[in-house]
């Protein structure tokens, strides 16, 4: 432990050094050049416009469509109905489609109005020159079910469903 103390005091008792303390320099400033960074907005403001008459305007939608997904009817029968209406006007469809005595008339005629509602509303076509172009029904998902039968058996129930699509245009 004397030997710890006599290297401590040592160590204190050395003479300090002087330290220079460094004169502040003054920093030179390159002059800013204005003129390069207008030419680069120029150049941006050149490309933004160019890339504006380069853009094609999209052609006037000539037609309208509603689909309607999984709906609880077979696609055979809502194909029956489909096809008393397909290629009449709008309006002479939802009076059939009103008459129909069929389960699937009712979903039709809703999907056949929302078509036209959205040629309306959405791309401004005249509501009394519609038509049904195309309306088609596809196979939706099948929910698969059991019966009971005798002697504790069952037997396999599929429950059909379908989507159904109407694209009308004007005449």
């Amino acid at each position: 432990m004397a030997e710890e103390k006599k290297t401590t005091a040592k160590k204190a008792a050395a003479p300090k050094k002087a330290v220079k303390k460094a004169e502040p320099v003054e920093e030179v400033k390159a002059p800013v050049e204005e003129a390069p960074k207008k030419a680069t907005a120029k150049k941006a403001a050149a490309k933004k416009a160019e890339k504006k008459v380069e853009a094609p305007k999209k052609p006037a939608p000539t037609e309208a469509r509603a689909i309607a997904k999984n709906v609880r009817l077979t696609p055979r029968k809502a194909r029956l109905v489909i096809d008393l209406v397909r290629g009449k006007n709008v309006k002479e469809a939802l009076g059939l489609l009103a008459m129909t005595n069929r389960a699937a008339s009712e979903p039709v005629s809703k999907l056949i109005k929302s078509a036209a509602a959205n040629a309306v509303n959405n791309f401004g076509m005249d509501e009394d020159s519609l038509y049904i172009a195309q309306i088609w029904a596809n196979d939706g998902l099948r929910m698969k079910r059991y019966l009971p039968r005798a002697k504790g058996s069952a037997s396999g129930l599929v429950k059909r469903n379908c989507h159904l699509t109407v694209v009308v245009k004007m005449r």
